[in-house]
């Protein structure tokens, strides 16, 4: 009897330990439940940090007003060239192999780096000159694949430098372009200006920039042509060097125009075209539709709707040019 007793009580101890086992499962703490996963984005750009502090600003902007804080809602890894362009394909298959959720391409070349070493990670383009006609997209509508963004050109833009090139230099009849012939987008760009050109009697001399280690040759064959003003098209190239670039032109006394402010913050002495800052501000838009599940195939390639004149009249001063008051008036920033 005693020994049925023992074995009756074991029995219901057994089956408490294990009725509270089993709640216990149930009664986990919260902290031991899965954490979402924090996406992860790859930004590429070409010359240093420094150069890109107003951009990588717009675009950090661009995903705090869609809900995204950097280091807690999305991460990004940055990349930077610093200005050796033999490295962009590296630093790119770096952040496809870690895996990231997102490629921001700060340049044309990084596009199609990106593009050929994934056909899987989305490529939100932040500002590519020719997309279209370079192949990494279909048609602007209609893109397809896996790259979506923003491109930065605009034949209208084109006509406007010559435009302001000729009222800052108006007997101006010789104009050097200095291109790099590789770049994409170099082509479509050097047929806008010679249009532009045309309509204004002005003689073009294209001069092909390869590498930075060119850029005083060009200067010397631009001079030898009796160049009497410079314009500088979109190129990985130039954005690396541009005060070196705008040094040459100083000692070569060339009024230059520039496609983008930096160039003209750093000595140059006038820039028309695209707001670089507020690309890379859409582009974050483009990055949150894409994590939300978008597809970047049917995402429309947008083009820029602000543009930015910029003026640096110290360098005016040097070159002994006065900047007309209609030009100054019209100016989004005017370096003293």
């Amino acid at each position: 009897m005693t020994q049925f007793r023992t074995l009756n009580f074991e029995l219901r101890i057994g089956s408490t330990a294990l009725l509270l086992a089993i709640l216990g499962l149930f009664a986990a703490p919260p902290a031991a439940a899965q954490q979402p996963k924090v996406p992860r984005v790859g930004l590429v750009f070409v010359a240093t940090p420094s150069a890109y502090t107003d951009r990588i600003a717009a675009f950090r902007e661009g995903l705090r007003s869609v809900g995204y804080a950097e280091g807690k809602d999305i991460l990004i890894e940055y990349r930077y060239a610093e200005g050796r362009l033999d490295r962009q394909p590296t630093l790119i298959t770096e952040l496809v192999r870690l895996g990231v959720d997102v490629i921001v391409t700060g340049g044309q070349t990084w596009t199609r780096f990106a593009k050929e070493a994934t056909h899987t990670i989305p490529i939100v383009m932040a500002n590519d000159g020719d997309p279209v006609g370079s192949g990494v997209v279909a048609s602007l509508a209609h893109p397809r694949g896996n790259v979506t963004g923003l491109s930065n050109f605009s034949a209208e833009i084109c006509g406007k430098r010559m435009e302001l090139l000729r009222e800052i230099v108006p007997k101006v009849s010789r104009v050097a372009v200095l291109g790099t012939s590789t770049e994409p987008g170099n082509a479509l760009a050097m047929r806008a200006t010679e249009l532009a050109a045309r309509a204004l009697g002005v003689q073009l001399q294209e001069v092909d920039v390869a590498d930075p280690k060119d850029l005083e040759m060009a200067f010397r064959a631009a001079t030898k042509r009796r160049a009497e003003a410079l314009l500088v098209l979109s190129s990985a190239v130039f954005i690396s060097h541009r005060k070196r670039l705008g040094a040459l032109a100083a000692q070569h006394r060339l009024p230059a125009m520039y496609s983008q402010g930096e160039f003209v913050r750093d000595g140059g002495l006038v820039a028309y075209g695209s707001d670089p800052a507020d690309l890379f501000r859409r582009a974050a838009m483009y990055v949150s539709k894409i994590l939300k599940g978008a597809k970047p195939g049917d995402l429309p390639v947008e083009q820029p709707t602000k543009f930015e004149l910029v003026i640096n009249l110290t360098t005016a001063k040097a070159l002994g040019l006065t900047i007309p008051q209609s030009i100054l008036v019209r100016a989004d920033e005017v370096i003293q």
